[in-house]
């Protein structure tokens, strides 16, 4: 049963992983400004003032992270409605160059943090019955269109992974009402890339470095785009469309 400061009995609740980055932060802002309450995790998340937000700690390289923090939420506001796949680790080297301390905290993070909350999710979506959901995956399009400037192959590697599987999910669960979705991204401005630099923008044909709030708009587009699912939603600038 919620408590007092959990959803109401018709609000939607979102659960945002890496919410304490400036990606996952903005998500937090936007799913609150359409009316969700929100669980918001991250390795280190610090406690919120908006009661409709429910800062938990996780690291998802932890074995059972997923469960604890689908738990979490289901304590709180009984209910899941969207899922947002925002941790990530990107560690761009040459391929020969990578360690295997490198590939275990990429897969750790990119694909078994996904698999862990995202599973879980899906078995608390399809728990109400009446069905209905939504997974967004955070991807990028050097999955689509590597640059030989940017070796990335542990990226390639696990961020293609993410987008086989939206596609094989948003099949999976079609029949239950559960859409799955990504975003597959150029580069973004965030404290990790604060400054713009003519050979960052280039990289995107469009001309500038992607803002945080061009990847916040297209997962809005897909949170109410209710016909849409298994797409991989480029916003990139054009990258993925060539150079």
């Amino acid at each position: 049963m919620n408590d007092a400061t959990g959803a109401g009995i018709d609000q939607k609740v979102a659960l945002i992983t890496g919410a304490n980055g400036g990606i996952g932060s903005a998500i937090v802002t936007a799913y609150r400004s359409l009316g969700y309450a929100v669980v918001a995790t991250s390795r280190s998340m610090p406690e919120s003032g908006d009661p409709q937000v429910f800062a938990f700690s996780g690291d998802l390289l932890e074995s059972g992270a997923g469960e604890r923090i689908v738990g979490a939420a289901m304590d709180r506001f009984g209910r899941i409605d969207t899922v947002v796949n925002s941790a990530g680790v990107y560690i761009g080297k040459p391929f020969t160059d990578y360690t295997d301390k490198d590939f275990d905290l990429m897969v750790g993070v990119n694909l078994r943090g996904f698999f862990n909350v995202s599973r879980s999710a899906i078995g608390a979506m399809l728990s109400r019955g009446e069905g209905g959901g939504h997974l967004v995956n955070i991807s990028t399009s050097l999955v689509d269109q590597p640059d030989s400037q940017v070796p990335c192959a542990l990226a390639s590697l696990t961020k293609g992974g993410l987008n086989a599987v939206t596609k094989e999910l948003a099949i999976e669960f079609a029949g239950h009402g559960i859409r799955v979705n990504a975003v597959s991204l150029g580069v973004v401005r965030t404290p990790m890339n604060p400054e713009t630099t003519p050979e960052l923008a280039a990289r995107h044909p469009l001309g500038r470095m992607e803002e945080v709030d061009d990847v916040v708009q297209a997962i809005v587009y897909l949170e109410q785009a209710s016909f849409v699912t298994g797409e991989i939603l480029h916003v990139d600038g054009g990258q993925s469309a060539g150079h």
